[in-house]
C-alpha cells in the first residue's frame, strides 16, 4: 500500500516551509501494525501556488496511485498539529501566492460543491498525536489560500470517484517550527514588547504525522470521540 504525503515550499518571505520540512524526515517506509504490515510513504514538496499546486498532486495521484493522500501545510500562529476538517470551494488571498497570484472571492470549481469534509479520521490523528504528548486538536478552517484550495481538491479527488483506487484524502497543518520563529518571525507588539509565535521541532512534528500515516491506514474506528469546537 502506498502513502502520498506533501508538503509545500517556502511562501510570503519566509526561508523555509516547515510543511515539507517535516515530511522529509518520514522514513520511506512505516510498520503499522501486524494486520496491516508496511505501507511505503511516498514524499514530495509542491509550489504554493493557486494554479499549479493542485495539478501537481493530480499528477502525483495519476502516478502512483496511492491509497491515502495527506497534504500537509504551514499554519503559523497555531501551536499544534492540526488536521483540517472540511475545505471550502473559495479562493480569497490575503497575500499572493509564489507565482504573484492572489485571488479575490473566486471558486475553486465554478459550480462545485460549496464545501468537502476530509475523509481522514480526523479525531483518530488528534487523539494519538496528544497520546504521544504532543500538541494537537482538530481544525474546522483551512483558510482561504493555497491550503485550502489543494485541500479542496484532494476531497473532490477522493469523492467524485475519478480514482477508484483512493480510499481517503485531507490535509494536517503544521505550527512554525523552532528556528523558523527566531529567524523570519521576531515579532515586535505595538506595546513594544517581542511576541513569539508559537512553534514545534521538525522532529516532533514529522513523528505526529508518522502517526497520523499509521491512523489513516487503519481507517475510521467508529468511535465516537470529543473535539469540537464552541466556536
Amino acid at each position: 500500500m502506498k502513502v502520498l504525503i506533501t508538503g509545500f515550499n517556502p511562501f510570503d518571505n519566509d526561508t523555509v516551509n516547515p510543511s515539507y520540512e517535516a515530511v522529509k524526515k518520514l522514513p520511506d517506509e512505516i510498520y503499522v501494525n501486524d494486520q496491516l504490515g508496511t505501507v511505503t510513504v511516498i514524499k514530495v514538496e509542491i509550489p504554493t501556488e493557486f494554479n499549479t499546486s493542485a495539478k501537481v498532486v493530480r499528477d502525483l495521484v495519476e502516478l502512483y496511485k496511492p491509497a491515502h493522500v495527506i497534504c500537509v501545510g504551514q499554519a503559523g500562529g497555531r501551536s499544534g498539529i492540526t488536521p483540517e476538517r472540511v475545505a471550502i470551494n473559495l479562493d480569497d488571498a490575503s497575500i499572493p501566492d509564489n507565482a504573484g497570484y492572489r485571488p479575490v472571492d473566486e471558486p475553486i470549481i465554478a459550480n462545485g460543491k460549496n464545501c468537502y469534509f476530509s475523509s481522514l479520521p480526523v479525531k483518530q490523528i488528534v487523539r494519538e498525536i496528544s497520546k504521544s504528548g504532543m500538541p494537537a486538536g482538530v481544525s474546522d478552517t483551512a483558510g482561504t489560500f493555497v491550503c485550502n484550495h489543494v485541500m479542496y481538491h484532494v476531497c473532490y479527488m477522493k469523492e467524485s470517484g475519478v480514482f477508484p483506487f483512493l480510499k481517503s484524502s485531507g490535509f494536517i497543518h503544521v505550527p512554525f517550527c523552532s528556528d523558523q520563529v527566531e529567524r523570519d518571525h521576531p515579532w515586535w507588539n505595538p506595546l513594544s514588547w517581542i511576541y513569539t509565535p508559537p512553534s514545534m521541532s521538525l522532529e516532533d512534528m514529522s513523528a505526529g504525522l508518522a502517526i497520523a500515516i499509521k491512523e489513516v491506514v487503519k481507517g475510521e474506528s467508529g468511535d465516537k470521540i470529543e473535539g469540537g469546537a464552541i466556536c
